[in-house]
């Protein structure tokens, strides 16, 4: 079965598990039916999916990352095992890749949103939100049914169809006005208590997102002094916990700033 001929299975099963979009219009263009495709994906609820589809999903999402180019930790430079790369993070086979959440840990149901929680919940399949559905029931069950995932407390879940092996989702702090002391420390605590997961998990290596510096308002600036900095102090409190951890940046401008960081 060719990739396109996957592509429009998917679209229409898809299609049929929403009662709201069943009889959405789509073409026959492979990029119109891309978009229909993840635009389904990311707005259906945690639930489970007969196992065909799944299969279908899983066949689909695994020729698309042989197609962008799976991007291996020992191909990317390090120095004092901390490195910079700059791309797409659902593309690096590490252990685990961090993903910026919000507190109801469920992923972005925004239609195309190209945020890293819709990127990662897209290209890791539905499997990954019901997971996280899973454990946040659980969640609630101990702690009531207003739950939601604090800040700096990360959840560790599989990585599907993703190259990496596991997700760590993890809440970053909001900045309201200015940045406060408060929402430095949080934003350091989602970086070492993230490390301390993959230690518990015996994980080895983990690539980050810039957290909290999209919609969540954190300045680049300062942000990525504390992602540093704090990711130093803990693998020299921790030595040889951890092989590699990757700053994973999207643009020019945070590549320029995380490695003059790590050169100086």
């Amino acid at each position: 079965m060719t990739q396109n001929e996957r592509l429009t299975i998917l679209v229409d099963r898809f299609k049929q598990d929403s009662e709201r979009y069943r009889d959405l219009p789509v073409g026959d263009d492979p990029a119109e039916k891309r978009t229909a495709l993840r635009s389904l994906m990311n707005i259906r609820p945690p639930r489970a999916m007969d196992a065909d589809t799944l299969r279908l999903q899983d066949e689909y999402l695994a020729e698309r990352s042989a197609e962008q180019g799976v991007v291996t930790v020992e191909a990317i430079p390090a120095r004092d095992r901390l490195s910079v790369w700059q791309g797409d993070i659902t593309r690096l086979a590490a252990d685990a890749i961090v993903n910026a959440a919000n507190s109801s840990m469920l992923g972005c149901f925004q239609p195309m949103h190209n945020c890293i929680d819709n990127c990662i919940h897209t290209f890791a399949g539905v499997q990954l939100r019901l997971e996280c559905a899973r454990q946040m029931k659980e969640l609630r069950a101990e702690n009531g049914p207003d739950y939601q995932q604090p800040v700096a407390v990360p959840m560790l879940t599989p990585g599907y169809n993703l190259p990496a092996r596991h997700v760590v989702h993890i809440v970053g702090p909001i900045v309201e006005d200015a940045v406060t002391a408060a929402d430095r420390r949080a934003l350091a605590a989602c970086y070492e208590n993230t490390l301390a997961l993959c230690l518990a998990n015996g994980l080895r290596t983990v690539a980050f997102c810039c957290i909290s510096t999209g919609v969540f308002r954190f300045p680049k600036e300062e942000a990525a002094p504390i992602a540093v900095d704090t990711v130093r102090a803990w693998l020299d409190a921790n030595p040889g916990a951890m092989d590699r951890v990757i700053f994973a940046v999207h643009n020019d401008r945070d590549r320029a700033l995380y490695e003059a960081l790590l050169r100086g």
